[in-house]
C-alpha cells in the first residue's frame, strides 16, 4: 500500500507534463496551420513548410496545389527550385576548399580569371562572398532578358557581365550581387577541378544524404517535382528561365526534408570546423566600419530581439525562405511553387511564434494608465533626417511620419516599449539628460530619435486611379532574396508590404508613381515591350533599388 501511494502522485505528474506538452505541440500546429493557410489557398498555388528544434522536426505540412493543371495537392515531399538559398551552399563550398588550402579568402579574382578587367580595383574572394565587389550583378542589367533562355558555359557567361562598370569601389557598399556568387561557382570549379553542379552533389549531397537534392534541370525526370507558376491577373505556367545562368547563385532544387538536413550538418560543422563556417556568420563591414547584415551566404539579422541567420530566394515560378534562431535552434524552411506568393513573412512569424517571440497581439498589450502613456507624446527627430509624431487619442497611442495622414497604433509591452500590430516593428522609449529619447527598430536595424518641438506637417495631395489599372500591379516584386515587396489593390487603394513590415497603403501621384505616408518613398511601377508591369523601383534615402515581379 505504501510503495503505490508513493508512486500515485509521480504517475500524475507524468501524465500532467504529458498532456502539457501534446496539448502545446497541438497549440502551436493548429497556430501554424492558421498563418499559412490564411495565406495559401487549397485551390491555389501552393506551399510546403517544415519547422525543426533541435534538429527534430515539429511541423511539416503543405497547402494548396503541386499542379494547377493536374489538380495535384501539395505535399511536404515535393520538390522546389531554392533560388538564392543556392548561396548558401556556394559559401560552404567555398569554405570547404579554403581549409583545404585551394583559395585564400582575401585572393583576388584574377588569381582564378586572368583577364576579368577590375580596372586597377582589388576585388577578392570576400567581396564576392559580401556582395560588396561592386560588380554589377547580371539579373539588374536590361540586356539579361533577351539572353535569359539561352544555355550558356559559365566563363562565356561571365563575358556578358564582365565589361560592364562596376557599381562602386569594393568594399565601399553593399549591394546584392547575382554576379558575385556566378564568379564563385566558376573558382569551385577551376580549383576543385569538377564541375559546380558535381562538387555541389559529391561533396554536399551526398555527404549528407539529400537524396531529394539537385542541381536544377528542366529536361530530367525530378520525382515530386512542384511546377512553377507566375500570375498576371490568373495564373500561368513561369517564364523559362535557363539554369546554367542561376549557376551558383540560384540553380539549385530541393525539398523541406532535405533543407532540414542541410541546416543540422552546417550546426553540427559536418563540412567545416566550427572557426572556419563561423565566417558565414559574421556580419560583415565596409571599409568604413558600417556592417553590413550579411556574412557568407546568410544574411544576419533579428525576429524580436533574438538574432537570426536567414536567406530567401526567387527564381521564375518559385520563391523560399528559410529562417534558423541560434538560440533556440529553431529552423523554419518555407517554399512556394508561384512567384505571386512570397512565403518570406510566413517564416518570419512562425520562427517567432515556435521561439517563443511571437508577433504581437493587441489582446496581449501590458495595460497602462493615461499618465504614463502622455509620457512619451511628442515629435521626435531621428539621425535620418525623418520625423516621427507620438500621439495619444482616447486612450491609444499611435505613431505617425512626418508627412503622412496615416496613424499605425502601437501598443504597450511594458512602460516603455510599444509594438505595432504587423510585422516587427517596435519602439523602445528613454529619458536622457532630460530628454525623450525613441529608438525605432525594424528588426535588425534601429534608428535614433530625440524629442523635438515640432508641429505635424500637412501631407501631400493625391489623385485618383482606377480600380482596374491598380489590379495591374498586384504581384511579388522581390528587391533582394527574402525581401519581397508585395503590391495588393483593393478597389481604389493599393497597398505595399515588404518582407516582414506591415501592410502600407500607397498614394497616386500619377498612373505609374505613388508615394508613402509612412515613410519618405516613393515607388514608381514598369512596364515591358508587351505593356505588362514586370517590375518597380522603389526610391528611399537617395536609392532607387529595382525590384523585378515574380
Amino acid at each position: 500500500m505504501k510503495t503505490t501511494s508513493f508512486f500515485k502522485p509521480i504517475i500524475l505528474s507524468f501524465f500532467c507534463v504529458l498532456f502539457f506538452n501534446v496539448s502545446h505541440a497541438q497549440s502551436l500546429e493548429s497556430k501554424i496551420d492558421k498563418i499559412v493557410s490564411n495565406q495559401f489557398k487549397s485551390n491555389e498555388t501552393g506551399v510546403a513548410a517544415l519547422v525543426a528544434k533541435d534538429g527534430k522536426i515539429i511541423y511539416r505540412k503543405a497547402f494548396g496545389k503541386a499542379n494547377l493543371e493536374l489538380d495535384v495537392n501539395m505535399t511536404p515531399d515535393n520538390v522546389f527550385e531554392v533560388g538564392s538559398i543556392t548561396k548558401q551552399f556556394t559559401a560552404v563550398s567555398i569554405l570547404i576548399l579554403l581549409e583545404e588550402g585551394k583559395l585564400k579568402l582575401d585572393d583576388e579574382i584574377t588569381k582564378f580569371i586572368p583577364d576579368y578587367p577590375t580596372n586597377g580595383n582589388k576585388i577578392t574572394i570576400h567581396h564576392l562572398l559580401t556582395h560588396t565587389s561592386g560588380i554589377k550583378s547580371y539579373t539588374s542589367m536590361q540586356e539579361f532578358g533577351k539572353v535569359m533562355t539561352i544555355d550558356q558555359s559559365p566563363l562565356k557567361f561571365i563575358d556578358f557581365f564582365k565589361n560592364t562598370p562596376i557599381d562602386f569601389k569594393p568594399g565601399e557598399k553593399y549591394k546584392y550581387n547575382n554576379s558575385g556568387y556566378f564568379i564563385l561557382g566558376y573558382i569551385i570549379e577551376k580549383v576543385s577541378g569538377m564541375s559546380y553542379p558535381k562538387f555541389i552533389k559529391e561533396r554536399i549531397f551526398d555527404k549528407i544524404k539529400m537524396s531529394n537534392s539537385y542541381y536544377g534541370s528542366h529536361s530530367k525526370l525530378i520525382k515530386n517535382r512542384a511546377s512553377g507558376y507566375q500570375k498576371r491577373g490568373e495564373f500561368s505556367n513561369a517564364q523559362y528561365i535557363s539554369l546554367t545562368l542561376p549557376y551558383a547563385a540560384g540553380s539549385i532544387m530541393s525539398n523541406v526534408d532535405d533543407m532540414l538536413k542541410w541546416q543540422t550538418a552546417i550546426t553540427n560543422n559536418v563540412f567545416v570546423k566550427k572557426t572556419t563556417i563561423e565566417k558565414a556568420f559574421t556580419n560583415h563591414t565596409l571599409n568604413n566600419g558600417d556592417k553590413i547584415n550579411y556574412g557568407y551566404g546568410w544574411s544576419i539579422n533579428e525576429i524580436n530581439d533574438l538574432p537570426t541567420l536567414e536567406h530567401g530566394g526567387a527564381i521564375p515560378g518559385y520563391l523560399s525562405m528559410g529562417v534558423f534562431v541560434p538560440s533556440k535552434n529553431i529552423y523554419v524552411i518555407v517554399f512556394s511553387n508561384c512567384g505571386c506568393q512570397s512565403p518570406t513573412n510566413i517564416a518570419l512569424e512562425i520562427a517567432a511564434l515556435a521561439s517563443d517571440k511571437p508577433k504581437l497581439v493587441k489582446e496581449n498589450a501590458v495595460k497602462l494608465s493615461t499618465e504614463e502613456l502622455k509620457k512619451w507624446v511628442g515629435a521626435y527627430q531621428f539621425d535620418n533626417e525623418v520625423v516621427r509624431y507620438i500621439t495619444l487619442k482616447e486612450g491609444q497611442l499611435y505613431s505617425k511620419r512626418e508627412g503622412s495622414s496615416q496613424d499605425f497604433k502601437i501598443h504597450p509591452t511594458s512602460k516603455n516599449t510599444f509594438s505595432f500590430e504587423e510585422g516587427f516593428i517596435s519602439y523602445s522609449f528613454s529619458m536622457k539628460d532630460g530628454k525623450k529619447i525613441a529608438l525605432f527598430k525594424n528588426r535588425i536595424n534601429k534608428e535614433k530619435g530625440v524629442f523635438v518641438d515640432k508641429k505635424v506637417l500637412k501631407a501631400k495631395e493625391t489623385i485618383v486611379v482606377s480600380a482596374e489599372v491598380l489590379k495591374t500591379y498586384d504581384g511579388a516584386y522581390e528587391l533582394q532574396p527574402g525581401f519581397v515587396i508585395t503590391v495588393t489593390s483593393k478597389g481604389n487603394q493599393l497597398f505595399a508590404q515588404a518582407t516582414g513590415q506591415p501592410q502600407f497603403e500607397l498614394f497616386a501621384e500619377s498612373e505609374t508613381k505613388f508615394y508613402l505616408k509612412v515613410v519618405k518613398a516613393n515607388i514608381e511601377f514598369h512596364k515591358n515591350e508587351e505593356g505588362q508591369i514586370n517590375a518597380l523601383t522603389l526610391n528611399q534615402g537617395g536609392r532607387a533599388m529595382k525590384a523585378e515581379k515574380k
